[in-house]
């Protein structure tokens, strides 16, 4: 029962933490991220859609995935329709910095070097990077890539890390996915370097296809926001912890991946779970 109070508290807390982010007090700094979705009356979500299963177009052409829900569950929480903007992994910074989007929730890694150009969310998603290749290749995993073409895609991190753990792997740099994906089924490059549970949705779609080995980084997802808005980042991080106290985030991850989350939103003390 008291654990039930606690989830209680903290959601009516959560609410009322973004309407309060939502008011502009007066004589306070000028209007950030926030006051301007209020104004605009939608948010402008940076996501993507050539990357199955976080965002992809299915086969009506509507965008799906498990960041594009993520995106809707934001909107929801600030009352506001959301409009997806497509942005790809080399793209996403550079619209996010040009105000071609609020936010980006593009299975974007969260690390030292993009720190230093914006902010981030608090890690709403645990990943590893891998390798897909062809059925029957003798591929097994990063120590069978000595003089092996792998393909990787330009803004993604996957290209550096792999030849951090493969020296002798020659690199080959796509602008988007479906082209890396191409190349490899034509033969054209040996293996596909990214993020795991893209190369396990794309084996699933392509017999051809398969997983080599398993994850060999780990990659913290953030949501991307400017510098200097603590006051956006805020209301989207209450947003994430409202989604994991709801059992919003256990649906969606069940929903996308075919099994419970092992990793779980940070709340703050005290909220009860």
């Amino acid at each position: 029962m008291r654990a039930k109070i606690y989830r209680v508290m903290v959601s009516a807390l959560v609410l009322t933490g973004v309407a309060m982010f939502s008011c502009q007090k007066a004589g306070g700094p000028s209007k950030g991220t926030l006051d301007k979705v209020k104004a605009r009356g939608k948010l402008l979500a940076g996501v993507k859609f050539d990357f199955k299963p976080f965002g992809y177009l299915n086969e009506t052409g509507v965008n799906e995935g498990f960041d594009v829900e993520v995106a809707q569950y934001l909107g929801q929480k600030l009352g506001v329709p959301v409009e997806l903007v497509k942005v790809t992994s080399e793209s996403r910074i550079p619209d996010l910095l040009a105000g071609k989007v609020d936010l980006v929730i593009a299975s974007m890694t969260h690390n030292l070097t993009r720190e230093a150009q914006i902010d981030f969310s608090t890690t709403y998603f645990q990943e590893g990077q891998s390798l897909l290749v062809r059925q029957g290749g003798g591929i097994k995993g990063v120590k069978d890539l000595d003089g092996k073409t792998v393909a990787a895609v330009r803004g993604a991190t996957s290209g550096l890390k792999l030849l951090s753990f493969a020296p002798r792997a020659r690199l080959l740099l796509y602008d988007e996915y479906p082209a890396a994906l191409k190349a490899l089924q034509r033969g054209m490059v040996d293996a596909l370097t990214t993020d795991r549970s893209y190369c396990v949705a794309a084996a699933a779609d392509n017999p051809d296809l398969e997983v080599a080995g398993p994850a060999f980084t780990v990659e913290p997802y953030g949501i991307g926001v400017r510098e200097n808005d603590s006051r956006w980042r805020d209301a989207i991080n209450l947003a994430l912890m409202q989604m994991q106290l709801d059992g919003t985030y256990e649906k969606l991850f069940k929903k996308y991946f075919q099994q419970a989350p092992a990793f779980k939103i940070e709340v703050l003390p005290g909220a009860g779970i």
